[in-house]
């Protein structure tokens, strides 16, 4: 195992910003992520685990202790009645994941197709996009548990999966390292087609698309938006989309409303939002003041997607989150809305 010392982070994330690590560890097995949990526990080091850099902001003063990349890799799937169960290395590339499950026809995770990342961060994050999440076909997590060195395997139930969080990054965040992912998902089953921008994509076709038209168009979909990593494409360099699409209360939304009408606006209504009260991020960011394309400077907002934060190539971790900053406080001063940011914020 390779310990290397004084890494340069802002390369192995997408939003290309941050300082260094202290010491790093690219760990290929299990037994090397063991061996680099006790070489920080003999040091006494702060350990932070960077699976594929796509949800990160790390700092400028980068980060103190050891950086563990978990690199396990390996895919086995095995056949259950009317599933398939896929189990995934915790390093695989996820989009590349998708694509062969959606080669073996298997349905429930095709529109996350393009998202970046490893299939670690999936189930921290509960990663999801146009309607699908993966809580709703993980059956279960293998991870170590720092607490006492062992292997677990967690249930479903046992991550505590709700919208983007899990206990991975809630109750138990820092007591685990994903080493596999387990997805049960249909063999057969039906490309799934409930957000607005795939149905407009697909409105006239006579037939239903099948899953691997599917993943193509939310690739090109998410491309559209500068949300598929694209070598050239300087809008690519963000850390995805940066603030959580907000879930309000009944009052909380009756009065976002008013202020709406008040401005004669009206809030974009998604049925698949509707359910839970969840509104549009995007929307709110854009009636703030902050349009696509926001910003000349080192860092702004990307040309494609209102919820990008992009670094227009010479951005420090400051940067951003001096935007962010002022995205929030104008939201919050003329919608009354705080939101939430989407990325880990790691050194700070």
């Amino acid at each position: 195992m390779l310990i290397t010392e004084n890494v340069a982070l802002a390369p192995l994330t997408t939003l290309k910003v941050g300082g260094p690590a202290r010491y790093f560890i690219e760990a290929q097995t299990i037994s090397d992520v063991s061996e680099a949990v006790a070489f920080a526990q003999s040091k006494n080091l702060p350990l932070f685990v960077l699976g594929g850099g796509s949800n990160l902001v790390i700092s400028d003063a980068g980060w103190p202790g050891l950086v563990l990349k978990v690199g396990i890799t390996g895919i086995n799937h095995r056949h259950g009645h009317d599933e398939v169960v896929f189990e995934a290395g915790a390093g695989e590339d996820w989009d590349k994941f998708v694509g062969l499950v959606v080669a073996h026809n298997c349905a429930g995770i095709e529109c996350l197709s393009g998202i970046p990342g490893s299939v670690a961060g999936t189930p921290v994050q509960n990663v999801g996009a146009y309607g699908q999440e993966v809580s709703n076909t993980i059956e279960s997590v293998l991870a170590l548990d720092l607490r006492d060195g062992q292997l677990d395997e967690l249930s479903k139930e046992a991550c505590g999966f709700s919208y983007r969080s899990s206990i991975f990054n809630t109750s138990e965040r820092g007591r685990y390292i994903i080493v596999q992912v387990n997805y049960a998902l249909k063999h057969g089953g039906d490309a799934y087609i409930a957000y607005a921008d795939l149905k407009r994509y697909f409105a006239g076709w006579s037939v239903k698309p099948t899953l691997a038209e599917t993943r193509d168009a939310v690739r090109k979909i998410r491309a559209g938006k500068g949300m598929l990593i694209t070598a050239g494409d300087d809008d690519c360099r963000s850390a995805g989309s940066f603030f959580k699409n907000p879930i309000l209360s009944a009052e909380q939304y009756r009065a976002l409303m008013a202020r709406a009408a008040a401005k004669n606006l009206q809030i974009p209504s998604y049925p698949a939002l509707d359910a839970q009260k969840k509104v549009s991020a995007a929307w709110l960011v854009e009636h703030s003041g902050f349009s696509r394309g926001y910003g000349n400077g080192p860092v702004g907002i990307s040309r494609k997607h209102a919820l990008a934060i992009v670094n227009r190539g010479s951005a420090t971790a400051a940067d951003v989150l001096a935007l962010k900053d002022s995205i929030q406080q104008r939201v919050d001063e003329i919608w009354g809305i705080l939101l939430e940011p989407e990325p880990v914020f790691v050194g700070f």
